[in-house]
């Protein structure tokens, strides 16, 4: 029988959200450390959950499963109920059980009746104790439908100077694949671009040492070491590993069972700054990224419902998954990294193949607000990675002025918000794309650039907050958003607007308004604070040299408008050529 998932509790250090496994109503009490419910007489368990209920609908569609079983273990007498939730019709009620759960005997429920119709939804279990001091102690979905292949799959890992971090992942990996049934078909790989880890090699764990040609050239090594032992299947993800192990599971359950040969897993993604609030289930790319569902509350039911449904029914064709835990068929792989060195090669590289990519609910991992990690470098990197995308794939194809508007959305995001070095950077974006593809391939180490753009920073710089003035002055423009917007958007925030530093307000904003353009409308300086307010930045308007970068963004954009065709055929011969087996082997050195 193959397990379609376990059952989840929360886990300190990953998240301990208890409404995202399960649901109390009534006396019931968690044990974090046996791990287990504790349900008085009456009191009921729901487990209508994001990491506990079973999205039935994309299983069935992607893997026709033959049956269903529920599997509950514990302790004392209770009422066991199954439903299947659709989304617009009558919940089905697939079982109704009382009985006495005995310790080390699980008992199994068939769950198979769902087949009778086509099913979209998820399914939840729910317990009523019938006497005192009841016990839970999991529960997971199974089924006899026999596996589709047996995936050989290599976990890659590439970490650069995070030393502590890939070692407790690494200690993780390896406990977590002993205990596994399919343990024998998984393997952890670490490409050390930093060569300073000192991963030991084990029967589970193979580390690499290998030149720091960022995530791109970390994860391509991975992915050629792979193919070269024989691997069916790779799952890209961070040297951090926050996520439940159980993420594994699903992913290798789900490639075991998929009717697709190209089907693949992302898993979704939640900042660390709110646990219960998803950032992306999936995403993908027209002009600029677009995450799905961000902003669900995952403590609700209806969102969830809502999520999972139309993560099956909402096909998006340019949609990609995140490289902080991407799992895909090594025999679908046409097109390796592109050489961008970070940001973007994720997107690239979904795009450039034939994966069907699914999301399943509890596969998430926990990551820091993007917010924070923004940079100029950061900022750099994106905007060339997007014009690129644009330049390669049919799906994603534009006029000249088209892929322009793209550019216009970073510079003047930053030109409103008075991050003029962070345009200057923008600017050498542009231009080093204009440069074509054998720039990315003499710059794969992005050495130089990282130099350049260090060299640009001065205001933007993070510094310690004893070191800045916090005085604010709020005063007439301190108005409505929609007042803000209506007139300070043609005005590029002050910019065009006649004696603004008179009377415009200096503003002190946190991190979470920091990637935003209306908290800083109606200010002519603004200083930025992190997450821990301990340190922050100062920027303020400097008109001309807004004016003189402005010239210079028309200039550089008439340029990219008038080449685009060419551009785009260089690019579309060059990209094919960068992101071979042979191109990989040969710029990380790797014997023939």
């Amino acid at each position: 029988m193959i397990v379609l998932q376990n059952f989840m509790l929360p886990e300190p250090g990953i998240c301990t959200e208890q409404d995202l496994y399960f649901r109390r109503h009534g006396p019931v009490a968690f044990s974090q450390t046996a791990r287990t419910l504790e349900l008085k007489e009456g009191a009921v368990v729901s487990f209508n959950t994001y990491f506990n209920a079973l999205s039935i609908g994309k299983w069935q569609n992607d893997c026709d499963l033959d049956d269903l079983y529920l599997e509950i273990t514990g302790s004392g007498r209770v009422e066991i109920k199954v439903f299947h939730a659709q989304p617009h019709e009558s919940w089905e009620l697939l079982n109704n059980e009382t009985t006495t759960l005995e310790d080390s005997v699980p008992l199994l429920l068939d769950l198979s009746v769902f087949k009778e119709d086509t099913p979209r939804g998820m399914i939840y279990a729910e317990v009523r104790a019938l006497e005192e001091d009841v016990l839970v102690s999991g529960h997971r979905y199974i089924t006899r439908t026999p596996a589709r292949q047996e995936p050989k799959l290599a976990i890659s890992i590439t970490t650069f100077k995070r030393e502590e971090e890939v070692r407790r992942t690494v200690s993780r990996l390896d406990a977590f694949i002993a205990a596994h049934p399919d343990g024998n078909n998984m393997h952890v790989q670490v490409v050390d671009n930093g060569q300073s880890a000192e991963i030991a090699p084990t029967e589970r764990v193979t580390p690499i040492l290998n030149e720091n040609l960022g995530g791109a050239g970390g994860f391509a090594r991975g992915l050629r070491e792979a193919e070269d032992k024989g691997f069916t299947h790779v799952l890209f993800m961070d040297d951090d590993a926050s996520f439940h192990m159980e993420n594994i599971h699903r992913a290798y359950a789900y490639l075991s069972l998929a009717k697709r040969k190209n089907a693949a897993v992302a898993g979704a993604m939640i900042n660390n700054t709110h646990k219960w609030c998803m950032w992306e289930a999936g995403a993908f790319f027209d002009g600029t990224c677009k995450p799905l569902h961000m902003g669900r509350d995952l403590r609700d039911w209806g969102q969830i419902m809502v999520m999972e449904d139309e993560g099956l029914t909402h096909f998006h064709p340019t949609m990609y998954g995140g490289w902080w835990f991407f799992a895909f068929p090594v025999s679908e792989v046409k097109h390796h990294p592109f050489p961008f060195f970070v940001r973007g090669d994720d997107i690239s590289f979904s795009l450039a193949n034939d994966f069907s990519i699914r999301v399943l609910n509890g596969v998430v991992s926990f990551q820091d607000d993007f917010t924070e990690k923004e940079s100029a470098q950061t900022l750099y990197l994106d905007l060339r990675n997007h014009l690129l995308h644009h330049l390669v794939f049919d799906e994603l194809k534009r006029s000249g002025w088209g892929v322009n508007k793209v550019s216009l959305f970073f510079l003047a995001r930053a030109l409103m918000r008075f991050h003029y070095e962070t345009a200057e950077a923008l600017l050498m974006a542009i231009e080093d794309v204009m440069r074509g593809p054998d720039f990315f391939d003499e710059h794969a180490d992005m050495a130089q650039r990282r130099a350049d753009i260090k060299a640009l920073i001065k205001k933007e710089a993070w510094r310690d907050v004893s070191e800045l003035d916090l005085k604010q002055r709020r005063g007439f423009f301190h108005k409505s958003a929609r007042f803000k917007r209506a007139v300070f958007y043609p005005t590029l925030n002050g910019h065009l607007f006649p004696f603004y530093r008179k009377f415009a307000d200096r503003l002190v904003l946190n991190m979470g308004e920091r990637g935003l353009l209306g908290p800083a409308y109606g200010a002519h300086r603004v200083t930025y604070l992190n997450s821990t307010g301990l340190k922050g930045y100062t920027v303020q308007m400097e008109r001309l040299r807004a004016f003189k970068l402005g010239v210079r963004m028309i200039k550089l954009l008439r340029k990219f408008a008038k080449e685009h065709d060419r551009l785009r055929a260089e690019y579309r011969k060059g990209y094919d050529k960068l992101t071979t087996e042979e191109y990989w082997d040969k710029k990380l050195k790797r014997a023939a």
